[in-house]
């Protein structure tokens, strides 16, 4: 049985006292360790662009362990910006957070991070399906006339976006890439992005589940190209199960599409402050994430009684 510490309270908010913090993100704490910095995944969750009063216990555990794993199984593809492995010792310097920080937190080499965000998309949804409704084409790609909503693409396309600090990203062509972040460059984040999700496609089917989609982020270091952030997981990606798979509607998934199911049939416009999440979709959720992990790596994980806050 693994132990992740998936305690029965989210970890919504961290902070180590002495430690420069740098930035917070939906997800992520980043604080500066001088010649690195540590990231801290969170268990918060996010929807519609609003991150929710209560967490999914143990979510920020279970995202960091995944990325642990496609981290090494990438490593003669692309270098990551990990500065120490999964079962590495922490710092001493930060042995008095060890318990909070321990399965949680990752040590990473600082990169220059490139200003798009690079998807590859192996079958039809979300923004995607919007947009191919619209113009048979995504980000300029075009497509066939008779895809139908999830449907599986001839071969798998990159299409890039903007980062946005607040608010949603925005898909662009890859020519509009190319202009923001070089044509060399450019070039080599798409066969990179391509590759990586082709393998990672196939190892998944072979343990039952679909990548439909996924997001890759880059960042340069001492002018290479490396893999930074997390990677893989039901957060940056749809993980559809192989088992239901079926064209012409969407899929349930591995990922947080269950809080966006139950925000929809609640009387919300989508605006801060947003609505706690009950117990039931909290568990629910939970497990989504426990199912993704298990199914990738094989490893069992036991998640302690909930204990939502008031």
């Amino acid at each position: 049985m693994e132990n992740l510490s998936l305690s029965g309270t989210a970890c919504l908010d961290v902070r180590l006292p002495g430690l420069k913090h740098v930035k917070s993100g939906k997800v992520r704490e980043i604080f500066d360790l001088g010649d690195q910095y540590l990231f801290v995944a969170t268990d918060r969750i996010s929807a519609f662009d609003c991150i929710m009063p209560n967490g999914i216990p143990g979510k920020g555990s279970i995202l960091t362990q995944i990325s642990h794993f496609w981290f090494d199984h990438f490593q003669d593809l692309v270098r990551d910006h990990r500065a120490s492995k999964a079962k590495a010792s922490l710092p001493e310097s930060l042995s008095p957070w060890e318990d909070l920080l321990k399965n949680r937190s990752m040590l990473v080499h600082k990169t220059k991070p490139l200003a798009i965000e690079c998807v590859v998309r192996g079958y039809l949804a979300g923004s995607g399906w919007k947009e191919y409704q619209q113009s048979r084409s995504v980000c300029g790609v075009p497509l066939p006339a008779n895809l139908l909503e999830s449907s599986e693409l001839p071969e798998p396309i990159f299409t890039p976006a903007t980062k946005a600090e607040e608010g949603h990203d925005e898909n662009i062509s890859f020519e509009r890439a190319s202009q923001i972040v070089g044509p060399e460059i450019a070039e080599q984040v798409r066969t990179l992005s391509l590759n990586i999700y082709q393998r990672a496609r196939t190892l998944a089917e072979k343990k039952g589940i679909l990548i439909a989609d996924t997001k890759f982020e880059f960042g340069l270091m001492d002018d290479e190209i490396i893999l930074i952030d997390e990677v893989l997981t039901p957060d940056s990606s749809r993980f559809w199960p192989a088992q239901t798979y079926q064209p012409g509607r969407s899929q349930p998934s591995y990922d947080k599409q269950f809080v966006r199911d139950y925000l929809e049939g609640l009387d919300w416009d989508k605006c801060p402050p947003s609505p706690p999440l009950p117990e039931d979709i909290v568990r629910h959720t939970q497990q989504k994430y426990m199912d993704a992990f298990h199914q990738l790596t094989g490893r069992e994980i036991e998640a302690a009684p909930l204990a939502l806050e008031e």
